[in-house]
């Protein structure tokens, strides 16, 4: 890497933190720095989206996954989940959304069951939320170490992770603080170009560094069963099976996508339950597109770095030889071998990507699902206030938690999100209640929640089970145990409705 590529890497940190700053002159009510006053187009938020869900977790791992010993395009059973809990949310979630005047998805909870059941689900969404992105800080801030390496390469790599996961979250943190929910959502449409012209220039100059072209690049692939798709094999300790794909995938989803604030705050922004629907299915098509695209590169870069001819290979301890983890093996090319200019346009779309800020979703679920109970009745301009404080306090947590876990083993992209549906699936389980068991009331619903949350924990420290199953798994049982327990209570009364769709949803042209 050459001083054009820091200047293109710092030029682009820069310009965010100034781009949020200019959004500040518009953020006046906390309608306006937490939806952007709902005037935000359909295709804006298909692009943030997408650009949400492609995190730097997604840009890094992926490609590793591909590229790891026996690694294959199986991922994208995931992603076929993935398709159909957005038709499912479409239909089961999205009309309620803009019933009234929502600024947080567990305001419904509130409405349903109740205070308690609301602020349960915001305290686990904010837990979640915090630990997976201070991961994805993480590995934004190994690509930028790895940067420096190129320039320095006998220098110390931990001190350095450690001074850009504070660099990479202090950016973070004053772009979101100033510029609110509509300017994470114009930043994403930015980010989605980069990152896609940033991955479109990997590919075509590995394809040019590889001997032979696209010819070895199927000779290899096809010898090492790269390009193998489907295990329909039923193995609740596999991660990417058939099953596991759509049904855990699907589940996933639904709980991501349906009930988990990162994403509905999206919707909410958009004037209308159709305008949130079309954009949530379009997105879904350019993940699907996008995902082929990154595991194509992990093939390309198993061509590239033919790890396969060293004696080593078959019994090297890291899946990822000779790295030592996936994680790390797009970053190596990115910096040692994209030409001049190209590289830090690459390394820039990671930054891209890792400015998905959560951090204005969590202050609007702590602000108005967990403090407002406590002080009601206060003005607008308090909360706006305490919105801010809050967008700092969560952003050094988020740097706190990528301190935490630097040393951790594993994909940064398992570990991200074993976390999500670990927590995901209560959440998303109370929510199927709401809408389908319209006798339970919140005492049952939550003894659902909390046995759904101690079993789930069990099954992750525990069991060997798959990550994609936790969330079926963990809706399954906060369904069946809430469902039990509402025999020995009270039903709910008749005024409270459930939560799904029913009649129909007004819109707006």
């Amino acid at each position: 890497m050459k001083a054009l590529d820091l200047i293109i890497i710092f030029g682009y940190l820069i310009g965010i933190v100034l781009f949020g700053t200019w959004f500040s002159r518009k953020q006046k009510t906390t309608a306006d720095y937490f939806l952007g006053d709902r005037s935000v187009p359909w295709w804006a938020v298909a692009f943030s989206i997408v650009a949400t869900e492609t995190s730097t977790i997604t840009f890094i791992s992926i490609p590793g996954v591909a590229f790891a010993r026996g690694g294959n395009f199986g991922f994208l059973q995931l992603v076929f989940g993935y398709l159909l809990g957005r038709i499912v949310i479409s239909l089961l979630f999205i009309p309620s959304y803009f019933r009234g005047e929502l600024l947080t998805v567990y305001q419904l909870l509130d409405q349903r069951f109740g205070g308690k059941i609301k602020m349960v689900a915001a305290s686990l969404f904010v837990v979640m939320r915090n630990i997976a992105d201070g991961i994805r800080l993480l590995l934004t801030a190994i690509v930028l170490a790895a940067v420096y390496a190129a320039f320095q390469p006998s220098a110390n790599s931990e001190p350095i992770i450690v001074a850009s996961i504070v660099l990479i979250g202090l950016a973070m943190i004053i772009f979101t603080y100033f510029g609110g929910m509509e300017a994470v959502i114009w930043v994403e449409v930015v980010q989605l170009g980069i990152y896609i012209a940033g991955a479109i220039a990997a590919a075509v100059v590995l394809i040019s560094s590889i001997d032979g072209g696209l010819a070895t690049v199927s000779s290899v692939a096809t010898q090492f069963g790269k390009f193998s798709l489907f295990d329909f094999s039923f193995d609740l300790t596999k991660t990417y099976t058939f099953w596991s794909g759509l049904i855990g995938g699907c589940f996933l989803t639904m709980s991501t996508h349906g009930t988990d604030q990162y994403l509905v705050q999206r919707y909410l922004c958009t004037d209308s339950a159709r305008r949130a629907t079309i954009a949530l299915l379009t997105s879904g098509v350019i993940v699907l597109v996008q995902f082929i695209g990154f595991l194509f590169i992990g093939v390309l870069l198993f061509a590239f770095y033919h790890p396969f001819t060293d004696p080593a290979y078959a019994t090297a301890a890291s899946a990822a030889f000779p790295f030592t983890g996936g994680d790390r093996v797009f970053p190596d090319f990115i910096t040692k071998y994209m030409p001049t200019g190209l590289s830090g346009l690459v390394v820039a779309a990671i930054f891209a990507a890792a400015m998905s800020s959560s951090l204005n979703s969590i202050a609007a679920t702590a602000v108005n699902d967990l403090y407002k109970p406590f002080r009601p009745n206060r003005d607008d301009k308090h909360y706006l206030k305490v919105s801010h404080l809050l967008t700092l306090i969560w952003g050094v947590v988020q740097v706190g938690v990528a301190l935490a876990v630097r040393n951790q083993p594993g994909s940064a992209l398992s570990n991200a999100l074993s976390i999500a549906s670990l927590i995901n699936g209560p959440i998303l389980g109370v929510f199927l209640v709401g809408t389908f068991l319209r006798r339970v009331s919140q005492p049952p619903a939550l003894i659902g929640m909390l046995v759904s949350v101690g079993s789930m924990l069990y099954v992750f420290l525990r069991t060997p089970v798959a990550w994609p199953w936790y969330v079926f798994l963990g809706s399954t049982i906060t369904f069946v145990v809430a469902w039990a327990a509402s025999f020995a209570f009270a039903p709910a009364t008749k005024e409270i409705g459930p939560i799904g769709p029913i009649g129909s949803i007004p819109e707006k042209d």
